[in-house]
């Protein structure tokens, strides 16, 4: 009997599974996720599914973790302090592809040096620059660098690199080791948020390493890629940006496990966001384009999926212009105003009764701030360093944080670095009163709803007349911006036939009085024609209304609310290398490998000698991370031009992909 451990973090819960033989959920349980420590909430939903199924460490064959946290991060803005060294680049390259905004006023430095699309040397690197840069920049937490044609050529983002490590000790991400494709600025994005990432997901699997250890667990741990295949725990801390979207891959293999589905469309809310993806055939549609999440287009092949900052915790806002008023949600994530209650509850309750007992509801009442333990706060501000003394250890409503309207943004400031953490009415909330949720302080979420119900819309009147009204607001708004998610979803994948966005469509009058089954002189009908597959722990709350509203089959599958972790049990260790060869004048045919260009005269065997450097890298790197019975598949993708009736040679990509299932399952 093979016991697999399934470990899933995300920004609310982690969740944890046992899985027997590949074939049978024997145990499944939840913990809230501990910010200031993520081994604490593992360690408790792993000790909860060892009690259920009442089976001893020593039997675990293998550990497999997926997480949101990467995926959250760049969501909600968060992760450490990067400096990216931009090599042979413009100064005004940092515009494209939203590498300024990715950067977020972090330090970059455009230096001379790089390389030809050939693959030589198109300006010597300027080693003084970059060395005074660093003298000057000890205070972050890690570095990216990007060189021109450094897929042709990599010497120079090498050799940086190596100065880099040698000056600062720092982690350092280099663009070509993160994809093979051409396009700088893009391939900077993506190692700018990998840097950023790196500490956050190093913490998350060193912790929860030694979490498996101290419970006596020494199965060897594998962690789910963007993509839904493992990777070892090793590789993962070095490439932290392939799990982004691990958590939602993770699901969309869960969800074809659970339900069998060969086409659907999956939707897994959390407490941070909502993801829609594609099952197409019986396997997750990816994206090749790269993985786009919280704005920002990479090159990390993941899957092709919808992230939007819409869930459980999602903050409510309020809506008080024109007539009715109303609400809308996310896309940040704030804690539950019933969580902060169960976890000070002399204090939040204390601050909920004074603001009650006022005449007029305050801009700050029902938000609290506490600090997260264990985050690097290094590099802040004034405000900043004088905001997390006023807090200290406690939990302080923000009237009492905040003495002046500049202090706002300093807040901000620290939440985006995961620094502190701020309170509000979520969705979580809304379902405590409704009854729906009974997970923490329900009383807590009734005076908080209360508090914003007595709001003031155009009319003068309130927002709503009790807090069981506004509750239902909030339940129907979550599943009116579900339901536009999966439209956006399915409009997106016949974009073709469309001349506007999928957005649009989505909420185009014609599409809404469709689903509302429209009859007049015309009589509109319109409706989403695959089946949904609903996950997450509150999907059997939300997602039946989903369903009706979209006129669609709604699958809520048993054990939807652990789905991620049971995709990251069942999934394969699947690692693709990949490499060009170009042809640089007539007759020339040019393999770029890591130590540099070489070149052959026959463009088979330029094609042959690369074919069998990126098998033996991938072979080994897939081996190394612990799979048996190994398959690998080539792809050779060459590119030629029609020239006087003759098939020129131009330029060929090859991908190799090996995979095979965990070592310790496959016995």
């Amino acid at each position: 009997m093979a016991l697999a451990l399934g470990v899933d973090t995300g920004g609310t819960y982690t969740d944890a599974v046992l899985v027997r033989d590949e074939k049978e959920v024997i145990a499944s349980g939840k913990s809230l996720t501990t910010r200031t420590d993520l081994a604490i909430g593992v360690g408790r939903a792993i000790s909860a599914v060892l009690d259920q199924a009442q089976v001893s460490p020593d039997q675990i064959s293998m550990a497999c973790l997926s997480t949101t946290l990467a995926t959250n991060a760049l969501v909600e803005g968060q992760g450490g302090r990067v400096a990216l060294v931009y090599i042979g680049f413009k100064d005004t390259d940092l515009e494209k592809h939203g590498l300024r905004d990715a950067l977020k006023g972090d330090p970059a430095l455009v230096i001379r040096g790089g390389h030809s699309h050939a693959g030589g040397e198109a300006a010597p690197l300027d080693v003084e620059a970059l060395e005074v840069f660093l003298d000057s920049h000890r205070d972050v937490s890690g570095f990216a660098v990007a060189a021109q044609f450094a897929t042709r050529n990599p010497a120079h983002e090498l050799e940086a690199a190596r100065i880099i490590g040698e000056k600062t000790g720092a982690p350092v991400t280099c663009s070509h080791q993160l994809s093979a494709k051409l396009n700088g600025p893009k391939r900077a994005v993506t190692a700018v948020l990998n840097a950023r990432l790196i500490g956050m997901i190093d913490r998350l699997i060193g912790r929860a390493q030694d979490r498996l250890i101290d419970l006596g667990i020494t199965a060897p741990m594998m962690v789910v890629r963007g993509d839904g295949a493992l990777m070892s725990a090793e590789q993962a801390r070095e490439r932290p940006i392939e799990t982004i979207l691990s958590g939602p891959a993770a699901s969309i293999v869960g969800a074809s496990w659970l339900t069998g589905a060969e086409n659907a469309l999956v939707s897994d809310i959390g407490g941070t966001t909502t993801d829609v993806a594609l099952i197409r055939d019986g396997k997750p549609a990816i994206d090749l384009a790269g993985a786009r999440v919280g704005g920002f287009r990479t090159m990390v092949e993941a899957v092709a999926m919808r992230t939007h900052g819409l869930g459980g915790d999602s903050q409510v806002h309020v809506v008080t212009e024109g007539l009715g008023g109303g609400v809308f949600l996310g896309p940040r994530r704030v804690l539950p105003v019933s969580l902060i209650a169960a976890e000070a509850p002399e204090i939040v309750h204390a601050v909920l009764d004074t603001q009650l007992r006022a005449t007029t509801v305050g801009e700050h009442d029902t938000r609290f701030a506490r600090r997260v333990q264990g985050i690097n706060a290094d590099g802040l501000g004034a405000r900043e360093d004088a905001l997390l003394e006023r807090l200290g250890e406690h939990v302080l409503p923000l009237s009492d944080l905040l003495r002046t309207r500049m202090e706002n943004g300093a807040l901000s400031r620290l939440v985006d670095r995961g620094i502190v953490q701020v309170s509000g009415v979520t969705p979580s909330d809304a379902s405590h009163v409704l009854g729906r949720l009974d997970a923490w302080d329900a009383e807590a979420a009734r005076k908080a709803l209360e508090l914003v119900a007595r709001k003031r819309v155009g009319t003068g009147d309130r927002l709503a007349a009790t807090p069981k009204r506004l509750a239902q607001m909030i339940v129907d708004q979550l599943t009116e911006q579900t339901s536009l998610t999966l439209l956006e979803t399915a409009f997106a994948e016949e974009a073709e036939s469309f001349d506007i966005s999928s957005a649009d469509l989505a909420r185009h009058v014609l599409t809404q009085k469709g689903l509302a089954r429209h009859r007049g002189l015309l009589a509109l009908d319109a409706a989403l024609n695959v089946d949904v597959v609903g996950l997450g722990a509150s999907a059997p709350s939300y997602y039946p209304a989903v369903g009706d509203r979209l006129h669609c089959r709604m699958i809520l599958p048993e054990h939807a609310g652990v789905a991620n972790a049971i995709g990251a049990v069942v999934g394969r260790l699947t690692l693709r290398r990949s490499g060009t060869v170009t042809s640089p004048s007539e007759g020339r045919y040019r393999v770029h490998l890591e130590e540099g260009p070489q070149d052959f005269t026959e463009s088979e065997k330029a094609l042959a000698l690369l074919e069998s450097v990126l098998r033996k890298q991938a072979e080994g790197a897939v081996r190394q991370a612990g799979a048996a019975d190994i398959r690998v598949v080539v792809d050779r993708d060459i590119r030629t031009a029609r020239i006087e009736a003759q098939d020129v040679f131009v330029e060929a990509m090859i991908t190799v992909e090996a995979s095979g299932r965990p070592r310790v399952a496959a016995g």
